[in-house]
């Protein structure tokens, strides 16, 4: 059998820890779909993720992503992890300053500026349609929102690869300080087959502008450090509402805090593209000893 390269990431970190968990196993090729589920299964993060060769012509690499339970087409963090990790292990290389991921949502191209330590990656977010606006888009979600001011954008449920309730709260310290209903939020992501509830507010630090906290009870999680597919709905809901906005051109986010993490992811928002992503590093990079034959 043969050992595999596998690296652990902190991905969006602010500060060493402060970011999202990633598995990424490294020339699994032959594993059955079985086999990277039980190993996705095993490592309980949030994500796991499979770098494989590309299939589609224009890719620079294929990643399939697995969740504890399911495989699912995209996801945020384990999307600009994977690009890091491609780059480490020599798998792509940039062409014009792009590499482009092939996934279950698509070819998608991921910006790369700078190098090394510094360097930032930036996924392209798939185009979103906003489904329902207003606190009585869904009869659930008045109380998911119970106990909190709502800010100057009405409440929305938002697809793009991912479907996510998102409301903006009306400051930073309300939001920070926020205890919600997570029965309520669960109840409300089934009912709406969704992701759960993202919520937002405006700062005026000079290190970030805007606070996210993401409550994606739909899939069984309490609070998600950092949000790289719901962090670029909410920065597509702001362009398309406030287009001549201060956050229309981007901004700096602030994620995690209340749960013991520190996660910067930055946006940047080119007409009617929209961009996110941060930094990722290696914790641990090793080779894995599993026999994916065994069931």
């Amino acid at each position: 059998m043969t050992l595999l390269r596998y690296l652990h990431l902190d991905v969006f970190a602010a500060t060493l820890g402060g970011g999202n968990h990633l598995g990424v196993v490294i020339g699994a090729g032959d594993w059955s779909d079985e086999a990277m589920q039980r190993f996705a299964r095993w490592t309980a993060l949030v994500e796991t993720t499979f770098l494989l060769p590309p299939t589609a012509p224009k890719a620079s690499y294929r990643v399939r992503i697995f969740t504890p339970h399911k495989e699912i087409p995209f996801a945020g963090h384990p999307s600009i992890g994977s690009a890091h990790a491609a780059l480490a292990c020599g798998m792509a290389e940039p062409r014009d300053g792009l590499l482009w991921q092939e996934c279950g949502a698509g070819v998608l191209p991921i910006r790369v500026e700078g190098s090394g330590a510094s360097r930032e990656l930036l996924l392209q977010s798939p185009g979103e349609r906003v489904l329902e606006t207003g606190r009585a888009a869904h009869p659930l979600l008045p109380a998911a929102l119970a106990g909190i001011e709502l800010g100057v954008l009405p409440p929305a449920l938002v697809d793009g690869g991912r479907r996510w309730w998102l409301a903006e709260v009306a400051d930073e310290a309300s939001l920070r300080a926020w205890q919600p209903d997570h029965a309520a939020v669960g109840a409300l992501a089934r009912a709406s087959d969704s992701m759960g509830l993202c919520a937002f507010a405006r700062s005026h630090r000079p290190d970030y502008q805007l606070v996210v906290r993401a409550f994606p009870a739909g899939v069984g999680i309490v609070e998600d450090p950092a949000s790289g597919a719901a962090n670029g709905l909410i920065a597509a809901y702001i362009a398309h509402a406030e287009p001549r906005g201060t956050l229309a051109r981007g901004y700096q986010v602030s994620q995690g805090r209340e749960i013991g993490h520190d996660a910067r992811l930055l946006v940047q928002i080119d007409g009617t593209s929209i961009w996110v992503g941060g930094r990722s590093h290696t914790v641990i990079d090793g080779t894995l000893d599993w026999d994916p034959r065994v069931a």
